[in-house]
């Protein structure tokens, strides 16, 4: 068994990361790529291989000569890389290509090793490593039949959406037999570089035997988490991502802050969203208005303001929305007073946007920690006392990540105590429709908007409705005029066509919306219970879709990396958060009974071992 790469190409769209080498020299977490292919096929027990190269070719050959000097590696020179395509390379690789069985494989590609092991190992004498579709998957795609032969190869410009779940990805790694080489791939190559020139790609060759009934070319199928294809410097941060050591996948992760439904093998108990809303019948309607909402202008802000007071029963005048509770949050710090009172933990957005504004020393912290992270209305007025000169109070309620709660008679109570002092609150209330039913509340309330018109209330419509990929928030308040003055601050189309069409339609599901936060509350009851017993866990008290965690037997951050690493479950380590101290401390979202039952089994599994 022997090998053909191909690496003759400039990776053009990988920009600065090619400027002074090839494509495959480029580092994957401190790893050439080249690295990874060669390694493979070295530990497959491949000795024999062939590197067809162009660009930078000299200096490839150069490192790989002086590292694998252990390998029997010859290359081929495309002198003319940069005028034609991959199919011109296996092309001048053709003779060596009917010399024995081979493994070909594109030099773009991180994977683990074993997918070159089993393909060495298998019966089958001609496979295509596929990969079941998935959403990030772009390029050639291939049908299977019931024997898993590879039926038809479907290039970019045939792809159909609506048949998806039917398309496998090719992954760009072959196994060839020289007879199938011989036979059919070199023989069709021939004639397809005479028909077409040398311009092409050598999966169309491909796409002509797939029609062969005679080539017996299997489907060797591999899941989308053991491989990645690296084009830009998108796909690169991606590929480190998902082939990060243990210790450092949990960093890189972190450092997303989201789009993981581009590592859809992951679980994700870190970023917080309603498990149970929207239904399937608002997606449904949403996907119905899709084209016209991609192709039509959005309405202003004056529009989103209406569409918001309808649903929250206040004036117009007394509402903004905005891309996002952040764009909020952000306008809002240039216009509240410079010193600021915030409970410690808490959301860290107000706190840092607040400290760019007024500076560091403008926020005066309340540290929970010492009190199990709770605290009333009674410590923040205590607070007071001893910090004069502040000028606003935030209070998120329930807190994030504590989960810590203020009944309402408490909150009114220190509104009022706050007016007499002229003090604003901040009152983020983004999770408090998980709250348990005899205790909720809102205040984005008119008869409260306009009796307190110190009140200014923030509410994440992405994190209560299960809708963080629209990117919605509101902001709601008595007093008019500092409404007025943010509208100013925000673009007249700061939301899209499609946050705008659900602010339209939410009315509808809004009962739906109502049983999805009572379904939160009673499973967050069931998995907060079963937390609790587990060796070595305290779970805290909480209102919101999430839980505050205290591990007595090991630190956050290994909890966290197993979990990632071992269960592709992603929490949230708190080490890094001010206000906890180091190492003890996770916070875990509330989602559906069969993803917390799965969490709860890794968990237990991993708390097990260590006794």
């Amino acid at each position: 068994m022997q090998s053909i790469i191909l690496a003759a190409g400039m990776g053009k769209r990988l920009k600065k990361y090619t400027k002074d080498g090839t494509k495959c020299m480029v580092p994957v977490n401190g790893k050439p790529i080249i690295d990874y292919t060669l390694e493979s096929l070295s530990k497959a027990g491949i000795k024999k291989i062939t590197v067809v190269i162009g660009y930078k070719g000299e200096k490839l050959k150069n490192y790989i000569k002086d590292k694998y000097s252990y390998l029997e590696i010859n290359f081929i020179e495309n002198p003319v890389y940069d005028k034609t395509n991959n199919i011109y390379s296996l092309f001048l690789a053709k003779d060596v290509l009917v010399e024995d069985d081979t493994i070909l494989l594109e030099s773009d590609l991180v994977f683990k090793p074993e997918i070159i092991s089993d393909l060495v190992n298998s019966c089958e004498e001609n496979l295509a490593v596929l990969s079941p579709f998935e959403s990030w998957m772009d390029g050639t795609v291939a049908l299977i039949d019931g024997e898993n032969n590879i039926s038809g190869l479907i290039g970019k410009e045939n792809f159909n959406w609506e048949n998806k779940n039917e398309y496998y990805k090719t992954v760009n790694i072959y196994k060839f037999s020289k007879d199938f080489s011989r036979k059919y791939y070199i023989p069709f190559l021939q004639a397809y570089i005479e028909s077409y020139g040398k311009n092409e790609y050598y999966e169309q060759v491909l796409k002509v035997i797939a029609f062969l009934d005679s080539t017996n070319l299997k489907a060797h199928i591999v899941d989308g988490k053991n491989w990645y294809e690296i084009d830009d410097g998108a796909d690169l941060s991606i590929a480190e991502s998902r082939f990060a050591p243990p210790e450092k996948k949990r960093e890189k992760m972190q450092k997303r802050y989201g789009g993981y439904w581009r590592f859809p093998e992951i679980l994700d108990f870190c970023y917080l969203v309603n498990p149970y809303f929207p239904p399937k019948t608002l997606v449904e309607e949403l996907k119905n208005n899709f084209d016209m909402l991609l192709t039509q202008y959005p309405s202003g802000a004056a529009e989103q303001s209406l569409l918001a007071g309808k649903i929250f029963n206040i004036p117009e005048e007394n509402v903004i929305v905005g891309n996002g509770a952040a764009e909020l949050i952000s306008a809002l710090s240039v216009y509240t007073g410079k010193k600021i009172l915030v409970p410690y933990p808490t959301f860290n957005e107000y706190s840092e946007r607040f400290a760019k504004v007024s500076g560091d020393d403008s926020v005066v912290r309340i540290n929970t920690a010492e009190n199990a992270f709770e605290y009333s209305d009674k410590e923040i007025l205590r607070c007071l006392e001893k910090n004069p000169g502040v000028k606003t109070v935030l209070l998120i309620n329930p807190d994030n990540p504590s989960g810590n709660f203020i009944q309402k008679k408490q909150v009114l109570d220190l509104l009022t105590e706050l007016d007499k002092r002229n003090i604003v609150l901040i009152f983020d209330e983004s999770f408090i429709d998980f709250a348990e039913e005899n205790i909720k509340y809102t205040l984005i309330d008119d008869e409260i908007l306009c009796k307190f018109n110190n009140l200014i209330v923030v509410k994440s419509i992405s994190k209560s409705y299960g809708v963080p990929g629209i990117r919605l928030g509101i902001l709601a308040s008595g007093n008019t005029e500092l409404i007025a003055k943010l509208k100013k601050e925000i673009p007249i189309w700061n939301i899209n066509s499609l946050g705008e069409n659900f602010l339209q339609i939410y009315e509808k599901y809004s009962k739906k919306y109502s049983e999805a936060c009572l379904k939160i509350a009673r499973e967050r009851q069931r998995f907060s219970g079963l937390l609790s017993t587990l060796k070595g866990v305290k779970v805290y008290k909480s209102q919101a879709n999430y839980l505050l965690c205290r591990l007595d037997c090991l630190k956050a951050t290994e909890l966290t990396d197993i979990l990632l690493s071992r269960y592709n479950i992603f929490i949230k380590d708190l080490s890094a958060k001010a206000g906890f101290p180091k190492g003890e401390f996770v916070r875990i979202a509330v989602r559906n009974r069969t993803d917390n039952d799965r969490l709860l089994a890794a968990m237990k599994d991993i708390l097990s071992n260590l006794e």
